[in-house]
């Protein structure tokens, strides 16, 4: 192994919405955290893997850190809290503004406590003139000690390349953890519900797509693996809802299920008969036993 070599695991914090996993799916190259306009996209960490000439970065995403509701979103803010004391650097996104809320409050305050390196990424500067960027940096440098501070457009890629040097000048050398090849720890079937749930949560209402969970119930490649079955459940939280998921005449789940085996095939790059069904599981996110079922386990965290 090189003697130059680092690696080290770096997280992304930030409040629903801001665009970690847009951030980290365009440093990673491949679609591996699912995106939506809609807070709680990301439920679990997912682990991603970038290996460069200079080193090994792994990435845990977590879900945004906010106040919990109930057991699902106090599980949620568990997990964000507790990644940040075991990483080697966390990166706080933002938003371009110099209006510092409540939410980036707190978020603050539980960043004062870690000893771990923090770098604030200011996001979505493409929405922005260049000339007000100083400014938010200015405001944010106020609330907390930064080790640096990196504007980006995660969509645009402007600025990914700078972001990766300096997450580099603050990793520790050391071997890599992951094959060159490792994208993710990710399960595929885990990938797959979550692209499922990706496409349900952009095609429907706002009122929804929080009490939603996909479960998947049968995966199997064909002989010759040029054809994978999945069959997949939709549980939400009330009858009102199922009858919205499916829509007319099945009109939305077609919608759903079609988005969704798009996205798969080109993941497991094969092709793929997708079955979706919709169940109704009342306050699923208030039972233990159901969050553990659609793979939330607070044991695990």
């Amino acid at each position: 192994m090189k003697e130059q070599y680092k690696s080290g695991f770096v997280t992304l914090i930030g409040r629903p919405n801001v665009g970690k996993s847009t951030l980290m799916n365009h440093l990673i190259g491949q679609k591996i955290a699912i995106t939506s306009n809609k807070p709680q996209t990301t439920r679990n960490r997912i682990q991603t893997v970038y290996t460069s000439e200079r080193g090994q970065i792994v990435f845990v995403d977590t879900p945004g850190i906010h106040k919990a509701k109930n057991k699902l979103g106090e599980y949620m803010v568990c997990v964000a809290e507790r990644t940040l004391e075991e990483v080697d650097v966390v990166l706080w996104l933002v938003e371009p503004t110099t209006y510092i809320g409540a939410g980036e409050q707190h978020i603050a305050k539980q960043l004062s406590r870690v000893k771990t390196p923090v770098i604030l990424v200011i996001n979505k500067v493409d929405t922005v003139k260049k000339e007000e960027v100083l400014t938010f940096i200015d405001a944010y440098r106020k609330i907390l000690d930064f080790a640096d501070i990196v504007p980006v457009s995660a969509l645009k890629g402007t600025n990914t390349d700078t972001l990766l040097d300096v997450i580099y000048k603050y990793l520790p050398y050391g071997p890599q953890f992951y094959d060159e090849d490792t994208v993710t720890d990710q399960p595929e079937r885990q990938i797959v519900a979550e692209l499922i749930r990706e496409k349900a949560l952009r095609c429907l209402d706002e009122e929804i797509p929080h009490g939603i969970a996909v479960s998947i119930d049968r995966m199997k490649y064909r002989k010759g693996g040029k054809m994978a079955d999945i069959e997949a459940t939709i549980v939400c939280e009330r009858d009102s809802h199922k009858g919205i998921i499916i829509g007319r005449q099945g009109s939305m789940l077609k919608k759903i299920g079609s988005a969704a085996r798009y996205e798969i095939e080109r993941l497991l790059d094969c092709q793929v008969n997708l079955q979706l069904w919709v169940k109704v599981k009342k306050d699923w996110r208030e039972s233990d036993f159901l969050m553990k079922n659609f793979g939330y386990d607070r044991k695990e965290i």
